[in-house]
């Protein structure tokens, strides 16, 4: 399945990618598929966000199963519920998210663009839920920072939580979609820690919509790449990644409990403006895209704060 969050009519909603350019309202289509078979409407009772429809766990995903069956058997039926690529406005798919959790020197191809040793456990930060934006929102620089630099990312989205997940488990709570963690990097570097140089407004853009792991197949084996202004400036695989999506969920799960619709950054390749010669940094008016294959194309422009 693939998860969105959209704007259409003047209404924020939440629904299924069931085909290129298309996008079903979940809450209006769980008023077709609600029968005998299937979990009943009242689910949805004060349901406003995909972080809550994750949140109700095994009967969501049913749910959501019924209702792509429908939609390849007799998509009339959920006319109502269906809108145009055209139509629609992308957003971060999980706007609320209750942890945003990331990793650092987490690509072999990053640590040795550094020229450091490659870490013997997850490097583990947070970022702020208020950084998120979504795909075509503005990146904000800050007044207090002259240096931002972009990051491509792929990010587990966790869609089933707990603590002290076993590998299987692991597998079976991850989505995954695009995140580019910027990072003020004069703000980092004074700061002798990441938080704030991390989480400034707009830091975080998520999108365009969260993918299953039957849709992505092994998501360490993905062509991941940033460009600023069509120039291609970070180019590489997940196969790079020195710890693996499963692993970084069971090292998290052993302290923190994670709940579904929470965000993990896994780190991010070779290329990053702060060690290019000579240094590269973000300018108002620039445009950056990260995209990840199997998981499409986040774009962000950015202004001035």
């Amino acid at each position: 399945m693939k998860f969105c969050t959209f704007s259409a009519g003047g209404q924020t909603r939440f629904g299924l990618i069931p085909e290129d350019g298309l996008y079903i309202d979940l809450q209006e289509a769980v008023k077709v598929a609600d029968d005998a078979e299937s979990p009943s409407i009242q689910y949805l009772a004060g349901i406003s966000s995909l972080r809550q429809w994750l949140e109700l766990g095994d009967p969501a995903f049913r749910m959501g199963e019924r209702i792509l069956e429908i939609f390849r058997d007799d998509r009339e039926l959920l006319s109502g519920a269906l809108f145009a690529g055209s139509d629609i406005r992308l957003m971060a798919p999980v706007r609320n998210p209750e942890k945003i959790m990331a990793i650092g020197l987490n690509y072999r191809d990053h640590a040795e663009e550094q020229n450091v040793p490659l870490p013997d456990h997850p490097r583990m930060f947070a970022k702020f839920p208020s950084a998120v934006i979504g795909p075509e929102e503005p990146i904000r620089l800050p007044r207090s920072s002259e240096k931002v630099d972009p990051e491509a990312e792929l990010c587990i989205v966790i869609l089933k939580g707990g603590k002290h997940l076993s590998l299987k488990q692991a597998k079976e709570s991850a989505g995954f979609m695009i995140g580019n963690d910027v990072s003020a990097r004069d703000l980092q570097f004074s700061d002798k820690q990441w938080v704030r140089g991390k989480s400034c407004d707009s830091f975080a853009p998520c999108g365009p919509y969260i993918a299953t792991l039957d849709e992505v197949g092994d998501p360490h084996d993905l062509q991941i790449e940033l460009r600023r202004n069509g120039e291609v400036k970070q180019s590489s695989s997940t196969s790079n990644l020195i710890f693996n999506c499963w692993e970084l969920i069971q090292f998290i799960s052993r302290t923190t409990t994670l709940s579904p619709g929470d965000i993990i950054f896994t780190g991010t390749p070779a290329g990053v403006g702060v060690f290019r010669d000579p240094p590269e940094f973000l300018e108002p008016g620039d445009v950056v895209e990260v995209e990840i294959e199997k998981l499409g194309t986040l774009r962000n422009s950015v202004i001035r704060d």
